[in-house]
């Protein structure tokens, strides 16, 4: 199929307007494409148990006989898995979390839960960290500020055309980290956030996110920022889209740190693949202070019944398999093996991540100067072609140079070494390039 020539219109993972290939079918870890070949999965943050999980499959058929229960209506599925999700996923964090609502994604959850910091502190601004993606829907848009991800046009030959924000931005200094390779920045994390406070003043909330752009962190960054929040009178809210639910090896990035947010968003892995879904979490003390008010918004298809059994089919997978401290000790396991290839390869400047989720950033145009103006596939994108064809299908994150791996949760061993071997084979275009 011509791509460039569908009715579809075309966006993708990695950049360049010809699709790395088509997919036509997948079970467990592995795609099947057109031409028959059967690849790994290797950078699907929505798909945590793979393709086609029989008891997935087996929850969403069940939920088709419930009835069309729009959020309006009070449906007692919903009310147990709101509770189902605090009682597993938040287990161990006491009497923190008050209560939540489903959202129909990511984008979603973002967007009212800065919205709803705006009502609630009577504030306008909002703030995010260099670099961060929160998705394409109202304020989560305005927040992304990671350029490759703007919501308007590149054009080749003309740069980038942003989409104007609906809001007042406000942007941190973001944290700066690397298992391997080049750092940026060497000043003291005081010393980069010193002008926070400034930043932060009349700022309704501060959004964080745990992996956009190739930027991971650890504690003491998030412990700066909520603190710095704080003393502003701002909400902070835990952008885990991506990361909640056991992709970095506990329930939630936050956790690493002993700050705990006002507001967590979840989106991606929520439906476990089967279905779209998205929720905002919000603290006991948010909800003690909504005791005398009503939140006003509303939805046909928030919590819809596939999304709700979906979620909850997840959760009980996920606790019983123990796929969180899984994905903790295969941390240790990509990390050995993508460090031993950074070394190998010249061509790669950075690697970094967190439990299954993990960066490797190439030589090459720097991201600061990206502008879309490039008439050829980017060199990440080439890159994740090669290696394509040794066996595994691996993201970009829609710019010149970096690559992302997050395979679903339930991978083996043996299936990851497939991802290095794909991914070694797929260097060597950059080592050349690099040389």
């Amino acid at each position: 199929m011509d791509h460039v020539n569908s009715r579809l219109i075309y966006t993708g993972l990695n950049a360049g307007r010809k699709p790395l290939a088509s997919v036509v079918a997948g079970h467990g870890v592995r795609f099947v494409l057109a031409d028959g070949r059967e690849v790994i999965d290797a950078s699907n943050t929505g798909g945590p148990l793979g393709h086609g999980h029989p008891e997935l499959m087996e929850a969403a058929r069940r939920a088709l006989e419930a009835p069309v229960i729009n959020e309006g209506w009070a449906w007692a599925e919903r009310e147990d898995a709101a509770q189902e999700l605090i009682d597993v996923a938040f287990a161990g964090e006491g009497d923190w979390v008050g209560a939540m609502r489903f959202a129909l994604s990511g984008s979603e959850a973002n967007d009212l839960a800065l919205s709803f910091a705006q009502a609630i502190t009577g504030r306008r601004p909002l703030a995010t960290r260099e670099r961060a993606y929160h998705g394409m829907a109202g304020l989560a848009r305005a927040m992304t500020v990671q350029p490759q991800w703007h919501g308007g046009l590149s054009t080749a030959g003309g740069g980038v055309r942003p989409s104007p924000p609906p809001a007042e931005v406000r942007t941190l200094p973001g944290p700066v980290s690397a298992a391997w390779g080049g750092t940026g920045a060497t000043a003291p994390l005081p010393d980069r956030l010193s002008g926070a406070a400034d930043t932060l003043d009349g700022v309704a909330a501060v959004i964080v996110d745990y992996t956009q752009g190739g930027v991971y962190y650890d504690g003491e960054y998030q412990d700066v920022v909520a603190g710095a929040a704080r003393e502003a009178g701002a909400l902070w809210i835990a952008d885990e889209v991506v990361t909640g639910l056991g992709r970095q090896g506990r329930w939630f990035a936050f956790q690493g740190a002993t700050s705990r947010p006002d507001i967590v968003t979840l989106g991606k892995p929520l439906g476990g693949g089967i279905a779209p879904a998205g929720a905002v979490v919000v603290s006991k003390d948010i909800v003690d202070l909504m005791s005398d008010k009503t939140w006003q918004t509303y939805s046909t298809f928030r919590g819809h019944p596939v999304a709700v059994a979906a979620a909850r089919a997840h959760l009980r997978i996920v606790q019983r398999d123990g796929l969180v401290d899984r994905a903790a000790h295969l941390e240790r396991l990509l990390e050995k093996n993508l460090v031993a290839l950074a070394e190998r390869h010249p061509g790669v400047a950075r690697v970094d991540g967190r439990g299954m989720h993990w960066t490797v950033e190439l030589h090459g145009p720097d991201w600061r100067t990206w502008d879309g103006t490039a008439t050829g596939p980017p060199l990440a994108s080439r890159v994740a072609a090669r290696a394509l064809d040794a066996g595994a299908m691996i993201g970009t994150s829609g710019e010149q140079s970096s690559l992302f791996l997050a395979p679903p949760l339930i991978i083996e061993e043996h299936e990851l070494d497939k991802i290095f071997q794909a991914l070694d084979h797929g260097l060597e275009l950059a080592d050349r390039e690099c040389r």
